[in-house]
């Protein structure tokens, strides 16, 4: 998760309660140990490691990239690497998953991992602007990952949409926000960006959708 106001993110806490929360990573498949340390790292070393996707949405990523078996993934903030390589795991063969990031400093980092994971080959990973970016790639996807910063969520669905294939997906993060949504206003800029997304996503007759309340809250949007 990236670009959007820290001091917003740092509010966020767990939408389930602890015991709760322990279940659900009781059950569902362990992480593998690179994104282990990848896990460990990014907390021990890392600004806002809560803006790490962990390992219940990771696995979410991973089974949902694995059912869909895409040729091209496009991640709109990549961070420390780790949702990242979950999704590439259900690339295609010769496939390629593009992920945008503006914060240079960990680039180093995050390339270290990638080509610790062995597929370094298959992701192009870009530092800068998204919205400056996302014009310049000449690709369809069939799985965008929108994690970025969240004022931008609405032009980063426009900039997508006409190069997201048919039946394509998009997946965008933190949607529920720690529940503000739902809170009387005023809200922060960060919450009305959020709520006018929704809404757009709600009233676009081109796609249908489902918000999901994993973690934050994951809005699954597919083309028709």
């Amino acid at each position: 998760m990236l670009f959007f106001h820290h001091s917003s993110y740092l509010t966020i806490v767990q939408l389930l309660p602890d015991d709760l929360e322990k279940y659900v990573q009781t059950h569902t498949s362990a992480e593998s140990p690179l994104l282990h340390q990848i896990h460990r790292e990014t907390y021990m070393q890392v600004l806002y490691p809560i803006m790490l996707s962990g390992p219940v949405q990771g696995q979410f990523l991973k089974m949902q990239s694995i059912m869909m078996r895409p040729k091209n993934i496009l991640e709109i903030g990549t961070f420390t690497g780790y949702s990242t390589l979950c999704l590439v795991e259900g690339l295609q063969e010769g496939g390629k998953l593009y992920t945008i990031d503006i914060n240079e400093e960990l680039e180093t980092r995050v390339r270290g991992y990638f080509e610790a994971a062995g597929h370094a080959d298959k992701i192009d990973f870009r530092i800068g602007d998204a919205l400056e970016i996302i014009p310049t790639i000449d690709a369809t996807f069939d799985l965008v990952f929108l994690d970025a910063d969240k004022i931008n969520y609405s032009n980063y669905y426009d900039l997508v949409f006409d190069k997201l294939s048919k039946n394509g997906i998009i997946l965008a993060d933190n949607v529920l926000w720690d529940g503000k949504v739902v809170q009387s206003p005023p809200h922060d800029e960060d919450t009305e960006a959020l709520i006018e997304f929704s809404k757009m996503v709600q009233n676009d007759k081109r796609v249908e959708n489902v918000l999901l309340p994993i973690r934050d809250g994951v809005m699954m949007i597919r083309k028709l």
